[in-house]
């Protein structure tokens, strides 16, 4: 197909793939431009938000940290897993596809294990409903490309780049992390009291109020990378859009809290947005 990308895959056959692909671009774009109109995710400083509208937060609670782990640990569990599926992984590309969703997950296991630090809660159905979304992305990217399997490399190989832009990615969200971690025990450690929050420093904190998911996003994009599929396109560019929506809100949040929370600091990119 002439005007099909020269860095894509041609386009799976299946159906099924084909509308997971527009369904989860257009669920996590929704999700975005929710948080833009003050629909917000219930987790992190958000929950405090849902809650003051709700008067559970809307059904049954977690600790947030276990709420985290059930967000995370079955996709961590279905990459993984994929590995010891006969046939399912065939391919230097998929082995590495694999191996980076399955490094992703443990990362984020092991962040809200270690690094990061809890107060709140976390009400169950958000964290069923980011567990599901996780494990139907990580299952489905799998899926795409074992369907590509056999075919001719895109013209266009960036396989080693997504490799390199998943690490730049992974570290970047991770320093970021763990400096809001370290801002955290400034401000008091992770006791029953009540939440104490401040202005992030450090990093690229000075520029964008959320330089965890610009990295977060560049990690996604290696994602897609990586795998060369439409569809792992349109999941790295929806996690964009949700990702943006959140940091919009989030800065906005800020202003809301610090009087003199910096107007020179934008959402997500510095400079720009």
């Amino acid at each position: 197909m002439w005007w099909w990308p020269a860095f894509l895959y041609p386009p799976p056959a299946p159906a099924f793939v084909a509308a997971a692909s527009v369904a989860q671009f257009a669920l996590l774009a929704n999700a975005g431009l929710g948080e833009l109109r003050g629909e917000h995710m219930a987790y992190s400083k958000f929950w405090q938000v849902v809650a003051g509208k709700k008067k559970n937060g809307g059904g049954a609670l977690l600790p947030s940290r276990q709420g985290m782990l059930v967000a995370y640990v079955p996709a961590f569990v279905a990459a993984a897993a994929s590995f010891a599926v006969p046939g399912a992984v065939v391919g230097v590309r998929a082995q590495v596809l694999s191996a980076a969703l399955t490094v992703h997950f443990l990362k984020r296991i092991l962040e809200v294990l270690f690094i990061h630090q809890y107060s709140g809660s976390m009400p169950l159905n958000t964290a069923a409903t980011i567990s599901s979304s996780y494990l139907v992305i990580t299952a489905t990217m799998i899926y795409a490309q074992h369907l590509a399997a056999g075919l001719p490399d895109p013209p266009v190989d960036l396989l080693y780049p997504g490799v390199a832009v998943f690490a730049v990615g992974i570290a970047g969200n991770f320093y970021h992390h763990y400096l809001l971690s370290q801002l955290r025990n400034a401000a008091g450690g992770s006791g029953g009291g009540e939440r104490q929050y401040r202005i992030p420093t450090g990093g690229l904190f000075g520029l964008a109020a959320c330089p965890h998911y610009l990295f977060e996003i560049v990690g996604f994009f290696g994602f897609a990378m990586i795998a060369q599929t439409a569809h792992a396109l349109a999941v790295a560019s929806g996690t964009a859009a949700y990702l943006a929506g959140r940091s919009c809100a989030t800065r906005r949040w800020y202003e809301s809290k610090f009087e003199d929370f910096p107007d020179s600091i934008k959402a997500l990119v510095p400079y720009i947005l």
